[in-house]
């Protein structure tokens, strides 16, 4: 209770306490990395075996991280994004789960800070700081995304993976555009939801996630959502043909078979209309739409 009170997270709504209750389930079985865990042996985070608490629950509770496999060239994307960027600059990794992106940007020279709303999660960021030895210029905090306790333009760089669709996206926006800074930017890496047989596993795994997650993946309308926050927003899709290397990923027929996958998706998702059918989307939010000064907080809000 007094853990809860420091990070203001009492008197939650319930789809919170669900989503806490969720990430808990998810942080006592695994501290982490799950991107990098379940793939071609030469991709996997070192001792994957020392991060696996409950070796049972993670089958079932981890058993969609297999597709991950396949994400090597978005992950590229992403990272290449933030290690041009976030040398001196003040980094937050928004909803940051064990904290895997805010220790890349550390590495890549950001003063950088991760929040979530688990505690779970944060502890698990916290051992995998020490674990690669930065636990003392990367910091994380439990806190409310929608509602943090930075002060305004407090970031110069923002980063987050798989999150927004936990939350209220208007309400994650306007604090989103409250604490970056004018000319700050922000990476956000998301699953889509228009592709039917993708969407129909999700409905038929309730296991995996929370009934508001599932009902709350991102469309592309949600990038027109975003652009009454920010005046630059901008898109790339990623993995659809790719998905069928995934049960080759333990083979030595994995990399070329990726390969030549990455590039088919390279040429089909240009076009937008088949985009919206791939897996994941990472876009790019730059130049908030700042409040006013004197406007009031439910005009800035509309």
């Amino acid at each position: 209770m007094e853990e809860a009170k420091v990070s203001g997270l009492e008197n939650l709504e319930e789809r919170k306490l669900q989503e806490i209750e969720h990430s808990r389930r998810r942080r006592t079985i695994l501290q982490g990395y799950e991107r990098h865990i379940d793939t071609v042996a030469e991709e996997q985070v070192k001792d994957p075996s020392h991060l696996i608490r409950d070796p049972e629950a993670f089958k079932k509770h981890f058993s969609n991280i297999k597709f991950y496999s396949v994400t090597a060239s978005s992950e590229t994307y992403y990272q290449d994004w933030l290690r041009a960027r976030c040398a001196g600059k003040r980094v937050l990794d928004y909803c940051c789960g064990s904290g895997e992106n805010a220790l890349f940007a550390t590495h890549c020279g950001g003063d950088t800070i991760g929040i979530d709303i688990s505690p779970e999660g944060i502890e698990n960021a916290r051992l995998n700081a020490a674990r690669e030895g930065v636990e003392k210029t990367c910091k994380f905090e439990v806190m409310d995304a929608e509602a943090t306790r930075f002060p305004d333009s407090a970031f110069d760089v923002v980063v987050e993976y798989g999150a927004l669709h936990h939350l209220d996206l208007n309400r994650a926006m306007r604090e989103l555009r409250r604490i970056m800074k004018p000319d700050g930017e922000m990476i956000c890496i998301e699953a889509l939801r228009h592709n039917p047989l993708i969407h129909f596993y999700r409905k038929m795994t309730p296991h995996l996630r929370t009934a508001w997650e599932v009902s709350h993946i991102l469309t592309v309308d949600d990038l027109a959502r975003a652009r009454a926050y920010f005046r630059e927003v901008d898109a790339r899709f990623f993995h659809l043909a790719a998905l069928a290397a995934v049960p080759f990923r333990k083979t030595h027929w994995f990399h070329p078979l990726r390969r030549f996958l990455d590039r088919v998706d390279r040429v089909l998702l240009k076009n937008d209309w088949i985009g919206r059918y791939a897996w994941i989307m990472v876009f790019t939010l730059a130049k908030p739409r700042k409040q006013a000064s004197g406007q009031s907080p439910a005009t800035a809000r509309a």
